[in-house]
């Protein structure tokens, strides 16, 4: 009994931000004030079935591209140009960013102030989340899925080549 209340309260802390994540993009999905876009990871599997020979890339740029891709789970995009620096510090407590390590932090003139943050496990990063908010804009967009560093930087090199 006790083992089972144990996975339990795991479970719930592991999924916990996640569902945060999740509640916070559902609260706004049907809200006028806000754009939203989601690509499904089944999408983003789908282009592993692209021809690379059609595509305006060079072969091993190409496919260190759909390489990253493919291991994508979605991504969800929530913007809006109304109340910014209010949804910027709702979604600042809402979103317990503690569970994340800072990647980037930008802060520029204006209040404008953009965060990266990444969930990561060894070499493979599980979540990228960046968090917006300025005078002219509010945005909150989440990859989630199996993001391998070694995978992004053999893209990134091979981009550097041209």
């Amino acid at each position: 009994m006790i083992l089972v209340a144990m996975a339990i309260l795991l479970g719930n802390s592991l999924f916990g931000q996640a569902n945060a994540i999740d509640k916070y993009f559902k609260q706004y999905l049907g809200d006028d004030r806000f754009s939203v876009v989601y690509i499904s990871g089944r999408m983003f599997r789908l282009f592993d079935k692209l021809d690379i020979d059609e595509m305006d890339m060079d072969d091993d740029e190409a496919q260190a591209m759909l390489n990253i891709a493919k291991d994508l789970d979605g991504l969800r995009i929530l913007t809006t140009d109304q109340n910014v620096q209010a949804f910027y510090e709702e979604a600042k407590s809402k979103i317990n960013t503690s569970e994340y390590e800072i990647l980037m932090t930008i802060r520029s003139k204006g209040d404008s102030n953009v965060d990266f943050l990444i969930k990561e496990e060894g070499n493979i990063i599980s979540e990228l989340l960046m968090l917006v908010g300025g005078d002219d804009d509010f945005a909150l967009l989440s990859f989630v899925g199996r993001i391998d560093l070694d995978k992004v930087s053999k893209l990134a090199n091979e981009m550097e080549k041209e």
